[in-house]
């Protein structure tokens, strides 16, 4: 993964748990890196050995770190990142997760050597969709429904999401359920 995953893990953690928790953190995963580059590619390994210590040092399920992740990555590292690609992707939620399975083309041209996963989206209605999500990378489910929660939150419309087939128990990808209500009223 890309340096700015972990990157926005320590962030993320900082932000909530402040800089001495990051260090036992890193500490306890064994990554030894001081500063991680953006644009920099880093094993996967050191992503999840983040994760998996964070889970014990913080006392919380790996599952709930990424759900939490997932919502940072929306509301602070992706804004940040590449704002214009999410403000261009959709003024609502649900033109944003129409717009989804081409988010990822757009930021593979900003980072060449990215293995992205893939977003397909079917069964549209007024409130809801199903989103499927085809990765190398396993055990990211919870990920998935933070970044969900995230955009719910960017866009003031509640959403709710829900794990319909799991690769994990031998289904071929991934497959939410994603309902939303109304954005209130501005």
């Amino acid at each position: 993964m890309y340096g700015m995953v972990n990157k926005a893990v320590e962030e993320m953690v900082v932000m909530h748990h402040g800089e001495p928790v990051w260090e036992r953190i890193k500490a306890k995963a064994g990554v030894d890196v001081d500063v991680f580059m953006s644009n920099e590619s880093y094993s996967d390994d050191v992503t999840y050995d983040l994760v998996g210590a964070a889970s014990e040092v913080l006392g919380v399920p790996a599952e709930q770190i990424l759900i939490g992740f997932g919502e940072h990555w929306v509301l602070h590292t992706a804004q940040e990142g590449y704002g214009g690609l999410m403000i261009a992707a959709g003024k609502t939620l649900p033109e944003f997760l129409k717009n989804l399975p081409n988010f990822h083309s757009r930021v593979a041209m900003i980072f060449p050597k990215l293995r992205p996963p893939r977003f397909e989206c079917s069964d549209f209605t007024d409130r809801s969709l199903r989103l499927h999500y085809f990765s190398h990378r396993v055990g990211l489910a919870p990920f998935v429904v933070g970044l969900m929660q995230g955009l719910g939150k960017m866009f003031g419309t509640p959403v709710t999401v829900r794990l319909a087939e799991a690769k994990a128990a031998g289904a071929d990808h991934d497959v939410f359920d994603v309902t939303w209500t109304s954005a209130p009223a501005a």
